[in-house]
Parts: C-alpha cells; sequence; structure tokens
C-alpha cells in the first residue's frame, strides 16, 4: 500500500519528469547560494545595526519602516536568487 506521499510524486514525476543536472549546474546553483546568503547577511548586519541605534533613541517610527525595508529587501533578494537558479535550472 502506497502512502499518499509516494502517489503525489508519481504522479508529479509523469506530468514533469526531474531534470538531472550536470556537474557544472550544480556548482553554479551553489554558488548561487553563497553569493545571496552573503547579500542576505550583510543586508541583515546594516539593518540590525540601524534598528539598534533606532531603538536606542527611542524612535518607533524608524524602526517600524526599518523593518518593512528590510523585509521587502530580503524578499527582492530571494526572489532574484531564485529566478537565477530557475534559469539554471532550465526552468
Amino acid at each position: 500500500m502506497k502512502s499518499a506521499y509516494e502517489l503525489a510524486m508519481e504522479r508529479l514525476s509523469k506530468t514533469a519528469p526531474a531534470s538531472k543536472l550536470t556537474q557544472a549546474q550544480k556548482a553554479e546553483l551553489a554558488e548561487l547560494d553563497s553569493i545571496y546568503a552573503a547579500k542576505l547577511a550583510q543586508a541583515d548586519l546594516s539593518t540590525r545595526e540601524a534598528l539598534q541605534a533606532a531603538q536606542a533613541a527611542g524612535d518607533l517610527e524608524t524602526l517600524d519602516l526599518l523593518r518593512q525595508r528590510y523585509a521587502s529587501d530580503k524578499a527582492k533578494l530571494e526572489a532574484e536568487r531564485e529566478a537565477k537558479k530557475d534559469r539554471v535550472r532550465g526552468v
């Protein structure tokens, strides 16, 4: 008896078979992950410093604005990374 997960994976493989990645593609995907991890860490650090300064000053409006900007920047970077990874995969 197959689980629902196994049945779903079988149906998925019939409609869109998994493609094999070359070593070059795997290396490029790893490089993209590394680059974007660094970009996200840089954004996190700079935002954290600005948040601490705003919190020390008691500026709640700036705190909220910085949090919103960080969330937006993070989402943009993650979307860029995924788009580039899709191009590498040939999707």
